[in-house]
């Protein structure tokens, strides 16, 4: 099912027979420098059956980024949903793409069109970014979304603090 579309993109959601595809983002050491590194075939069907339950559980989840002109995969962008961070129950904006589509603008076009269809379709007040410091890219697009910089937080399982950026709709 197409949720947005962009001026080159359509947003997605996912399907099982996208697993091949993520394969170019998931097992990319570059790609997953900055996340919980290189991952198996076993961990994105996983992935994916985990992004299918939660499209009919929240009416949300990470939405496959394809490109227009081609159909091709090339990453997602979309929404997730934490229960429990740093005390609070959080919606975070997340995108990763192949490394052949970094720098041409298609993460802050996609994150742009997410973050207006949380707040203005889903009625969202408040998405936050989990970005490692070191992820200037990442955190590009988060400057460009209207994010700001709140405060340190460290996950479970890492062994440094990753910042926690947010944007909240005017009250």
């Amino acid at each position: 099912m197409q949720i947005l579309e962009t001026k080159r993109l359509l947003l997605r959601h996912f399907h099982l027979l996208d697993a091949s595809a993520l394969r170019a983002i998931f097992a990319d050491p570059e790609v997953m420098r900055f996340g919980d590194g290189v991952q198996t075939d076993a961990w994105i069907r996983g992935w994916l059956e985990q992004t299918l339950a939660n499209y009919g559980h929240w009416g949300f989840g990470p939405y496959a980024l394809v490109k227009k002109e081609n159909s091709q995969i090339m990453g997602y962008c979309g929404l997730f949903y934490f229960p429990e961070l740093a005390g609070q129950a959080e919606v975070e904006i997340g995108y990763r793409l192949a490394r052949n589509q970094w720098g041409k603008g298609y993460a802050s076009e996609a994150a742009l069109a997410v973050r207006d269809y949380a707040f203005q379709t889903l009625s969202m007040s408040r998405l936050v970014a989990m970005i490692d410091p070191g992820n200037l890219a990442s955190l590009a697009v988060a400057k460009k979304l209207g994010m700001v910089y709140e405060k340190e937080i460290l996950l479970e399982g890492y062994d440094h603090p990753d910042h926690l950026y947010v944007l909240e709709t005017p009250k």
